[in-house]
């Protein structure tokens, strides 16, 4: 499996039977292989997250499919807004947490609900599982309300609920440097709920020493974490 970070939470993975693609909205993408399908992934309808944009790649007749957070809504303004074809159109599956679906033969995709909007997506296909976290994390923040930060909590640890000791080979997650050291919660309990074997930090705003500073503090996971260090990196995994 090849794995393009590609920038802030967007990641394009290259499997042999499939493509995937997530949360793309800048950074360069590598060359697309037209020999298998291609799933696009949109965790929910932040800017950061999501760019119309992502619909131009149906053109030119690739197998594509688009699974976004159910936020993201195909009324008729967005669909003219965003210049997106009947046909574009067909191929979109809108999702709410909690949902399971087989968007092409051998893949299979099942959602979570997300601590902020949209949904998070767990991907098995050729005997692998992946999970994109999208904006679901633990949203500690210094300066809301106490009640706030704790029904974040609840709820955080609510929806990985369903990930309790499930083995999953690659995991992207947020490692947000602006909650500071409330920002190691959530990478910290989902790597202690889960048996994930492989773990690349997203959402980081391009402060990519921030990783070092999660494993300074939780040296124990240093063999699951692979370090994010530019725009562009790529990954054999």
């Amino acid at each position: 499996m090849r794995v393009t970070f590609l920038a802030h939470s967007g990641f394009f993975l290259e499997l042999e039977t499939a493509c995937l693609l997530f949360d793309w909205w800048k950074g360069e993408l590598p060359p697309l292989p037209a020999d298998r399908p291609l799933l696009v992934f949109a965790s929910h309808r932040h800017e950061d997250h999501f760019n119309p944009a992502i619909f131009s790649l149906a053109e030119g007749g690739r197998d594509v499919r688009f699974l976004l957070g159910k936020d993201i809504r195909l009324t008729e303004r967005n669909r003219t807004r965003w210049n997106l074809s009947d046909d574009a159109a067909g191929r979109c599956l809108c999702l709410g947490g909690g949902e399971t679906v087989s968007p092409v033969p051998g893949v299979t995709v099942e959602t979570l609900p997300s601590t902020d909007e949209g949904v998070a997506f767990v991907v098995s296909l050729e005997g692998k599982t992946l999970f994109h976290a999208g904006d679901l994390n633990w949203w500690h923040w210094e300066g809301e309300d106490k009640a706030w930060n704790r029904n974040m909590e609840v709820n955080f640890k609510r929806y990985c609920e369903p990930l309790r000791g499930r083995h999953i080979d690659l995991a992207m997650f947020p490692v947000d440097p602006r909650l500071g050291e409330d920002g190691f919660r959530g990478p910290r309990y989902f790597l202690e709920l889960t048996d994930t074997v492989r773990l690349l930090p997203m959402h980081q705003w391009e402060q990519f020493s921030f990783t070092r500073d999660f494993l300074a503090a939780c040296p124990a996971f240093a063999g699951q974490v692979l370090p994010v260090e530019r725009n562009g990196q790529c990954f054999t995994l």
